[in-house]
């Protein structure tokens, strides 16, 4: 049997199965999906968990049930692309060889070489971290300062979903840029901080952190007390695609070709956060890539050369607590009630395999 194996259960990895079991599996074709846990978790909604307002239970999607599909659970740390080979951190199973692989194992914190980021902040970049964050903000004392370094999509969602979970802490946002969300145009990043000053969280900008200790920020301009720090300043891949011997951009995502293949290695896809494409990592686009992974795989099995349509993806919502969002759909600017609502479905879609 040749071994056709998916390293990370995410929005891509998941997606790619759904797509490869609605058409023709070859008979020879073994297809494996590896992950460190039971489920998918859907990481778009960390921040609820964090916060206190969702349940780990309902971030929760269970991996696809289908008659051929082998599911594996351990952690890779090394991958050996000479011999195609996948190294795991378990005792008793050193390795698993594959024929074809796609890499799928999403991002991890960057803390951009600050000492004491790493050590003394919390973060929401996998579930196991998020279950502890969730129990330092949810154990702070009355009044506790909470300070949420980053001021993009992940800091300002946590920001507003902890203020509407604890109305007793004090909570910052601080971004090192002018304004919060910088990605987003103006008009957005002038409503998201007004929700702010009216719901009394505080938000700094021009803040550029030199180190953390326990208990305190120090910056540029002076210090900052802090009983929780949250880390949400910038991401890069993890470990494993960071120590891979390739061709990378300078986000450290791995260059692929037209096909999301490593150029040297043909028979390795890479998709989601850790590769190099023209727009920025988000679960939208790993699920863009790893429909049209699948169907360059199933075009490959079948001999043919593989037809691909640009991805195009639809917009980026936001929410501030259980009633305001903001986002962008296509051009068009949105504030309010909307953007929330349509989060929301989003991520039934999403608990659905529909989105």
């Amino acid at each position: 049997m040749k071994q056709f194996v998916i390293l990370g259960g995410g929005y891509g990895g998941t997606t790619i199965i759904h797509e490869l079991f609605k058409g023709h599996i070859p008979a020879d074709i073994q297809i494996t999906l590896i992950d460190r846990m039971p489920f998918q978790s859907l990481k778009t909604e960390y921040y609820a968990l964090a916060a206190g307002t969702a349940s780990d239970h309902e971030l929760r999607v269970p991996f696809p049930h289908y008659h051929g599909l082998n599911i594996k659970y351990g952690e890779a740390v090394s991958v050996d692309l000479e011999n195609r080979r996948i190294h795991f951190s378990e005792e008793g199973e050193p390795h698993l060889e594959y024929d074809q692989l796609v890499i799928a194992l999403g991002c991890t914190d960057n803390y951009h070489n600050i000492p004491g980021a790493k050590e003394f902040s919390c973060s929401i970049q996998s579930f196991s971290a998020v279950r502890e964050t969730y129990m330092k903000l949810n154990n702070a004392k009355p009044n506790s300062k909470i300070n949420i370094v980053g001021g993009g999509l992940s800091g300002v969602e946590i920001a507003a979903e902890l203020r509407e979970s604890r109305p007793d802490l004090n909570i910052a946002l601080i971004d090192r840029g002018s304004r919060l969300l910088s990605a987003f145009p103006p008009k957005v990043s002038t409503y998201v901080t007004k929700w702010f000053h009216e719901h009394d969280v505080e938000t700094l900008s021009h803040i550029s952190i030199h180190s953390l200790e326990p208990g305190v920020i120090h910056h540029e301009n002076g210090n900052l007390l802090s009983d929780v720090t949250v880390w949400t300043a910038g991401i890069r891949p993890v470990d494993l695609v960071q120590n891979l011997n390739v061709a990378k951009d300078r986000q450290g995502r791995v260059l692929l070709d037209e096909y999301y293949q490593i150029p040297d290695y043909p028979e390795v896809f890479v998709c989601g956060d850790c590769a190099s494409l023209p727009f920025a990592p988000s679960a939208q686009a790993a699920e863009g890539q790893g429909h049209q992974i699948a169907h360059i795989v199933s075009a490959q099995w079948r001999g043919e050369t593989p037809k691909l349509q640009p991805i195009k993806l639809k917009g980026t919502l936001g929410s501030l607590g259980k009633k305001a969002g903001f986002g962008l759909m296509g051009k068009a600017q949105v504030t309010g009630r909307v953007p929330r609502l349509l989060k929301s479905g989003v991520l039934w879609m999403s608990k659905h395999h529909l989105g």
